[in-house]
């Protein structure tokens, strides 16, 4: 016994099919491959860049504080891209001795970069 009896539709098809010439087939194969791809759901959705909610910069601010802030702001960032570079910068801060001022200001312009290359990928998708 046969598990996948063919349909009447699939018959008719195949019979259709069967009729036509190499080209007409090609058109007709060509045409149901933009059906079937009409219906499926896309995997991606239309990309369209998100703008960042800004949350203004206390003035007293500890650089945990600001990585939490920016990652607030930029949720649209990946966070493991940003992890090594905002790492660093926490250590600069912890084991260097570097401000808390500087890194927050130097974590404000590596958001601002990563999000600037956000929209670059973006609309090179359109």
């Amino acid at each position: 016994m046969n598990p996948n009896p063919i349909s009447a539709d699939e018959r008719r098809l195949l019979k259709r099919l069967r009729a036509l010439g190499p080209a007409e087939r090609e058109t007709l194969l060509a045409f149901a491959d933009f059906l079937v791809a009409r219906a499926e759901p896309s995997s991606h959705p239309p990309a369209v860049a998100r703008e960042p909610r800004p949350v203004p910069r206390p003035e007293q601010e500890s650089v945990v504080g600001a990585i939490k802030r920016l990652s607030q702001s930029y949720d649209m960032l990946e966070r493991d891209v940003l992890l090594h570079e905002t790492s660093a910068l926490m250590s600069a801060h912890v084991l260097q001795g570097r401000s808390a001022h500087a890194v927050i200001d130097e974590l404000e312009a590596l958001f601002a970069r990563h999000y600037h290359d956000y929209r670059a990928r973006i609309a090179a998708q359109d």
